[in-house]
C-alpha cells in the first residue's frame, strides 16, 4: 500500500485533536449571535488567568449594553503549548462552529501558524499574550496583536544599563523565534548606548537543569556581571533557582528580567521569587483606577471559583488585555452587525485540507475595521489597535524583594526616567517629576551599585605587556627572568605608575606581566605593540606608549600620566646684547607711537584748561608754556590753579609711572634673559635653513618631521641620549644634527643628564602624552584612568619622576624657553582709554563752564549800555581809542576804564531805585572754578 503524504498525515492529526467548548454570552433569543474562537494554553498561568478575564469580560459588556442586537458566542480551545495543537484547534473553530474571529493564541510560536489561516480565511486573529517582533508585517492584514512589540521594550533597558553606567551587558535568552527574535533591535540599543555585549547565552527550550547549570559555570569565568534574561517565566523560574545554588545571586551580580517575567511577578512560586531577590524587571505600567481596583476584588473571587484546586494568582496585565479585547471586540461586532460570512472548506483527496476564500468578505472587512477604529481606555490603560498592535506610552522599573516588588522608577521615550508620574490636566501624556530613581535593593542584600563586572576567582590573571624602551630604560625596561621560567621582570617609570595605580583599585587585580621582544623584528615598533591587544595577546600594554589617532582605533587608552607634547633640544650660546638701539626694543612701534601721542594731547589739554580759566601764567607762547605745565607738579611754583587740570594731570602721572616701571622690568628682561639664547627657536627655520634633525629610533616622531616637509635625507636617527649629544655638540655642518625633535618626557630626561649647555624650545606639536593601552571597551579601562588621576594629581607622580629622571629643579634649562617681548598697545588699552577719557571729559567740563559764564558777562553788559548816555557812550569808545593808540599810558586808560564801569553801574543801580523802591547794595568781589 502506497503511504500516505507526511502532510496528509499532519492533517490528520490536526483534525483528531479538535476539541468544542461554547460559552453562551446570553439567553436572549432575538440576539444575532457573533461566533467567537478563543485558543489558549489552560494550563498554564497566563491562560488560566485569561479565560477567567475573559469569561468576566463578557458578562460586564452586555450587563452595560442590554440594548444591543449582537451576542458573543465564545468557543475556547486548549492548545496545552503545542504549535500543530493551536492550529488544529483553529481548524475546527472555522470549519464546524463557523466562527468570525479567533482571539490568540497564547504563544508566538502558534501565532505564526495562525497568521497564515488568518490570511487564507480573512477571518480576524486578535492575540493578546503573542510580543514576538517577527509577527510584525504588513502581509499579515488580518493578525492583530492586543499586546506590545517586544522590541518596544529594548530602548528601557538599555537607558538602565547606561543610567548605572555598565559598559558590558550578557544576554540569556531562550532559542525560541520569541527569545531571538528580540536580540537584533536589544543590540543595537545597547549600542547606542555605549554597552557592548561580550557574549550572548542561548538555553534551549528542551534544556535539563544540568545543562542550565552548566551554562552558568561558563559565565562565572567572565568578567560581565550584568545579565538580561529573556525567556519564559517557566524556564526563567529554573534559571533563577539554579543560579542561587551556584552563587550568581550574590553581591556584585546585576540581573534584568525582560516585561514577559516581570508582567508575571506575582503569581510564581514563592521559591522563585526568593532566589530573584535584587533583581530588577521592566514592566508595563498600568495605571490606577477605582474600577481596576473593584474588578481585580471580583477577578479574585470568580478565580477561586474557576480554579478550586489552584493557588490564587494575581492579575497581571495579560489578564487585564485579554478583558479589553473582549470588549474592543463587543463593540466591533456590534458596530458592523455581521452574521452572515462563512468560511468554506473544501476537503481534497488524500484527506488533504486546505481554506477557500470565501465569496462574502465585505461585512468581515467593516468587522476588522471597526476593531482598528474602535479606541477607549480599558482596565489596562488607553486601548487602541489602529497601528495593529498597542504602544505602551510608560515602562515601569521594578525591584524584586522579598516575596513581592517594589517600584524604582519609570520611563517614557519622551521623558527618560524619573521616580514618579504626574498627569497633567491639558493632556493625558506623563512627565517626570524628578530625574532619579529610587534606591535598589541589589543581589546580595547589597545597596552599593554593582560595577558590573569582576576578575573571575577562577580564570587566569590579567595579561599584562611589557616591552625594553629603546635608549630610555628609564621609562621602561623588561627582560625573561632567568631563574623563574615563563616569569618576567619589569622595571621604571611607566611600570611603577601603573603598579601604584594598581594599588589604588578599590578591588584587587591579579596580573602577570609578558614579555613583548622587540629586538627580534627589527621593524617592529610601539604600533605592532599595541597591536597585540588588539590580537587579544595582552590585556593591558604597559610601556611610555604615546596615544595617537593611529593607536586609538585599534585600542583604548587610559587617561595620559605624563606631561603632553613634541619640543626641540637645542644648544645655547652666551651672547652679550650690544645692540645700539635697545633701549627702544621693550615697545613696540604702536606702543611709543600711542605714548607721545597721548603725552602731547594731555599737555594740549591741560594748556586748553588753563587757558579758558584766565590763567595769567600761561599767556605766553605755546611750546613754552606746555613746557613748564608738565613740571608744574614738580616746581614750587604752581602754575598749574584749576581743578580739573590738576585731575587731568594726576591720572597722567599714574600713567606715567605703569609705563615707566613695565618699561624698566622689560629692558631688564631683554638684557639678561638673552644672555643665554637657543641657537634655534622655531622649527620652521630649520626646515628653511635646510639643517639636520635627529629623533628618537621607532619613534612615531618621524612621521611628525615628514608631514612638517623634512626631506629624508636631513631626518637622522638615533637610539640614546648619548648619541644625540655628541650629534647637537658637533652641528649640522659636521655631520651632527641642530636640533633633537622628541616627546617633552623624553627631552626632560635628556635634560636630566645633560642640563649644561643645552634647552628645550617649544612645544612644536601637541600630543596626548604616555598612556596604557586596553581592549577595546574594557571595563578596567575607567577605573585605572580615575587611578591615575589620584597619582598624577599629588606628590605621587613626582616622587617616582624624581626617582627615575632625577631633580629637574636643578636645571634651569628645563622648561620651554620664551624670549621676552616688547610691550604692546593690547596690553595697556585699558590705561589709555582711562587717560584720554579723563583728560577729554574735564576739557568738555572747562568749555561748558566757559560759555555759561561768558553768556552771563555779555547779558549783564547789555543790559547796563541800554541806560547809558549818548554823550557817556561817546566818551568811552573815544576813551578806548586813545586806549589803543597810546600803550604806555595803558594803566591810566585802566583806571578810567574802571571809573566809567563804575559810573555805568551807578547809573544802573540809580534807575533800578526809582523803578522799584528798593535800594541795591553792589557786590564786590569774584569766584575762579
Amino acid at each position: 500500500m502506497e503511504k500516505a503524504p507526511p502532510g496528509a498525515i499532519l492533517l490528520l492529526m490536526l483534525f483528531a485533536h479538535s476539541c468544542a467548548v461554547a460559552l453562551n454570552a446570553t439567553n436572549d433569543p432575538g440576539a444575532d449571535e457573533f461566533h467567537v474562537g478563543v485558543i489558549l494554553d489552560l494550563g498554564s498561568l497566563v491562560g488560566k488567568e485569561a479565560r477567567t478575564s475573559i469569561s468576566m469580560a463578557v458578562e460586564d459588556f452586555y450587563a452595560a449594553h442590554k440594548n444591543y442586537r449582537t451576542r458573543l458566542v465564545l468557543h475556547v480551545r486548549d492548545s496545552r503549548g503545542n504549535n500543530f495543537q493551536a492550529a488544529s484547534a483553529a481548524l475546527d473553530l472555522l470549519n464546524n462552529y463557523n466562527v468570525k474571529a479567533i482571539i490568540g493564541p497564547q504563544k508566538s510560536s502558534e501565532a505564526f501558524f495562525m497568521t497564515d489561516i488568518a490570511n487564507i480565511s480573512e477571518v480576524p486573529v486578535i492575540s493578546f499574550t503573542a510580543t514576538s517582533p517577527s509577527l510584525t508585517s504588513d502581509n499579515n492584514p488580518y493578525f492583530l496583536r492586543a499586546t506590545i512589540n517586544d522590541s518596544t521594550q529594548v530602548n528601557s533597558i538599555a537607558s538602565l544599563i547606561k543610567y548605572y553606567g555598565w559598559r558590558e551587558v550578557v544576554p540569556i535568552y531562550i532559542d525560541t523565534d520569541y527569545g531571538r527574535s528580540i536580540i537584533p533591535d536589544l543590540l543595537e540599543a545597547l549600542q547606542g548606548n555605549d554597552a557592548r555585549v561580550p557574549y550572548q547565552s542561548i538555553i534551549p527550550q528542551s534544556a535539563t537543569s544540568e545543562q542550565i547549570t552548566q551554562e552558568l559555570y561558563k559565565l562565572m569565568t567572565m568578567q560581565t556581571r550584568v545579565f538580561i534574561v529573556h525567556m519564559t517565566s517557566p524556564m526563567a523560574s529554573v534559571l533563577f533557582t539554579k543560579a542561587k545554588e551556584v552563587g550568581m545571586m550574590d553581591k556584585g551580580y546585576v540581573w534584568i528580567v525582560t516585561f514577559g517575567v516581570a508582567s508575571l511577578i506575582g503569581s510564581l512560586n514563592p521559591s522563585v521569587l526568593e532566589a530573584m531577590n535584587g533583581a530588577l524587571g521592566v514592566g508595563v505600567y498600568v495605571p490606577k483606577s477605582t474600577e481596576l481596583d473593584n474588578f481585580t476584588v471580583r477577578w479574585n473571587t470568580r478565580f477561586r471559583m474557576d480554579n478550586p484546586n489552584d493557588p490564587l494568582l494575581k492579575l497581571s496585565i495579560f489578564g487585564l488585555w485579554g478583558y479589553d479585547t473582549i470588549w474592543a471586540v463587543a463593540q466591533a461586532v456590534e458596530k458592523a452587525k455581521s452574521t452572515k460570512d462563512t468560511v468554506q472548506i473544501q476537503h481534497m483527496t488524500n484527506s488533504m485540507t486546505s481554506l477557500k476564500v470565501p465569496k462574502e468578505t465585505e461585512n468581515g472587512l467593516k468587522f476588522l475595521n471597526a476593531i482598528l477604529q474602535y479606541k477607549f481606555r480599558g482596565l489596562s490603560g488607553y486601548f487602541d489597535l489602529s497601528g495593529r498592535q498597542l504602544q505602551p506610552s510608560t515602562f515601569q522599573i521594578i525591584n524584586i524583594v522579598g516575596k513581592g516588588w517594589r517600584d524604582v522608577g519609570f520611563w517614557t521615550a519622551q521623558d527618560g526616567f524619573s521616580q514618579r508620574l504626574t498627569r497633567p490636566r491639558s493632556n493625558g501624556t506623563y512627565l517626570s517629576t524628578k530625574p532619579d530613581l529610587n534606591p535598589v535593593i541589589w543581589p546580595g542584600e547589597s545597596t552599593n551599585i554593582p560595577r558590573g563586572w569582576e576578575i573571575p576567582t577562577s580564570g587566569k590573571k590579567l595579561q599584562v605587556g611589557v616591552c625594553t624602551s629603546d635608549g630610555y630604560p628609564e621609562y621602561i625596561y623588561a627582560e625573561k627572568d632567568p631563574l623563574i621560567v615563563g616569569m618576567t621582570k619589569a622595571s621604571g617609570l611607566a611600570v611603577e605608575v601603573f603598579e601604584e595605580t594598581v594599588k589604588r583599585l578599590p578591588y584587587a587585580l591579579p596580573y602577570e606581566y609578558v614579555f613583548y621582544n622587540t629586538t627580534e623584528n627589527i621593524s617592529s615598533s610601539y604600533d605592532d605593540f599595541v597591536y597585540q591587544v588588539y590580537l587579544k595577546k595582552y590585556d593591558i600594554a604597559v610601556a611610555d606608549i604615546t596615544i595617537t589617532y593611529k593607536r586609538s582605533s585599534y585600542a583604548d587608552f587610559s587617561l595620559p600620566y605624563t606631561e603632553s607634547g613634541v619640543a626641540m633640544v637645542v644648544p645655547v650660546r652666551e651672547r652679550i646684547n650690544t645692540t645700539t638701539w635697545i633701549f627702544l626694543k621693550p615697545l613696540t612701534f604702536g606702543m611709543w607711537s600711542a605714548s607721545i601721542i597721548l603725552f602731547i594731547y594731555t599737555g594740549v589739554v591741560v594748556w586748553l584748561l588753563e587757558f579758558l580759566g584766565n590763567n595769567k601764567a600761561v599767556r605766553g607762547p605755546i611750546p613754552k608754556q606746555m613746557v613748564m605745565i608738565y613740571f608744574s607738579l614738580f616746581v614750587k611754583k604752581e602754575m598749574v590753579e584749576r581743578l580739573l587740570s590738576r585731575i587731568v594731570l594726576i591720572i597722567w602721572l599714574f600713567f606715567l609711572l605703569v609705563l615707566t616701571s613695565s618699561y624698566t622690568a622689560s629692558l631688564t628682561s631683554m638684557l639678561t634673559v638673552q644672555q643665554l639664547q637657543p641657537t634655534v627657536t622655531d622649527v620652521h627655520e630649520l626646515l628653511k635653513n635646510g639643517e639636520y634633525v635627529g629623533y628618537q629610533g621607532g619613534s612615531y616622531v618621524k612621521d611628525l618631521l615628514d608631514e612638517l616637509g623634512f626631506d629624508k635625507s636631513k631626518i637622522r636617527q638615533y637610539d640614546s641620549t648619548d648619541g644625540f649629544r655628541d650629534a647637537l655638540s658637533r652641528g649640522s655642518s659636521n655631520g651632527g644634527i641642530s636640533a633633537v625633535v622628541d616627546e617633552i618626557p623624553y627631552i626632560k630626561l635628556f635634560l636630566a643628564k645633560h642640563c649644561e649647555g643645552y634647552t628645550m624650545v617649544g612645544p612644536i606639536y601637541k600630543t596626548a602624552g604616555f598612556g596604557f593601552a586596553f581592549q577595546k571597551e574594557s571595563p578596567l579601562r575607567g577605573d585605572i584612568s580615575k587611578a591615575i588621576l589620584n597619582i598624577t594629581g599629588g606628590d605621587t607622580i613626582i616622587q617616582i619622576e624624581n626617582k627615575w629622571i632625577g631633580d629637574q629643579n636643578k636645571c634651569r634649562n628645563v622648561g620651554p624657553v620664551t624670549i621676552s617681548g616688547s610691550l604692546t598697545f593690547e596690553s595697556f588699552k585699558g590705561l589709555f582709554i582711562l587717560t584720554g577719557i579723563a583728560s577729554t571729559s574735564s576739557l568738555l567740563i572747562a568749555l561748558v563752564i566757559y560759555f555759561y559764564k561768558n553768556k552771563q558777562v555779555q547779558s549783564g553788559i547789555g543790559d547796563a549800555e541800554q541806560d547809558f548816555p549818548q554823550e557817556f557812550k561817546a566818551d568811552t569808545i573815544e576813551e578806548e581809542k586813545e586806549q589803543e593808540e597810546t600803550g604806555a599810558k595803558g594803566k591810566q586808560n585802566m583806571n578810567l576804564q574802571n571809573s566809567t564801569v563804575k559810573r555805568s553801574a551807578s547809573i544802573v543801580i540809580h534807575r533800578g531805585e526809582r523803578a522799584t523802591g528798593a535800594r541795591v547794595v553792589p557786590i564786590s568781589g569774584s569766584a575762579r572754578f
